[in-house]
């Protein structure tokens, strides 16, 4: 092969294109067991979940300060770069799948109640397994969602030119 025509290494994005990135979805876990666990459970798996959007967003200015270098607008580029991250992912990886997944539990456990005699440790389970299994056909439908409502509304703020250092956000693809 001609080392002219090596293309360069893509840069790993820890908080995108590892294992780390599933700690986004802690809080979908813990909402999930939330009808098994004690609260302090699933307020815990929002902890962790809140750490990782909070990492991620500080990733994210730290890729921009050394992009942009000594140039003017540096402070600017940064916190968009910042913003945009941690707002994306505190919608997409935290509130709005959350939220989600309690409601889904939620209605889950109040059908299963209504429409069947099982004991209720085992509509407890089931509804976990619900959950769980609910986790993987939301994620694409609201990053895309929320995209398109950051496009809409929170993006145009600095569309003069000033995009974030980072591409959109699309946590639902791991290579």
């Amino acid at each position: 092969m001609d080392p002219s025509r090596a293309q360069p290494a893509k840069e790993v994005d820890i908080y995108r294109d590892t294992w780390v990135r599933f700690l986004g979805y802690a809080n979908e876990v813990g909402e999930a067991f939330r009808a098994l666990v004690p609260v302090g459970a699933v307020w815990a798996s929002y902890a962790v979940a809140t750490a990782y959007v909070t990492a991620d967003a500080a990733d994210k200015g730290q890729k921009a300060a050394l992009e942009h270098g000594e140039k003017p607008g540096k402070r600017l580029r940064v916190g968009v770069a910042v913003v945009d991250t941690f707002v994306w992912q505190a919608l997409a990886s935290v509130a709005i799948p959350g939220f989600t997944i309690n409601r889904v539990c939620a209605a889950s456990l109040f059908l299963l109640g209504q429409a069947t005699r099982w004991p209720l440790p085992v509509r407890k389970w089931t509804t976990t397994a619900i959950g769980l299994s609910t986790i993987p056909f939301i994620i694409k439908p609201i990053d895309r969602s929320v995209d398109y409502l950051l496009d809409s509304t929170l993006r145009k703020l600095y569309d003069d030119g000033v995009q974030p250092s980072v591409p959109q956000h699309n946590h639902c693809e791991l290579t």
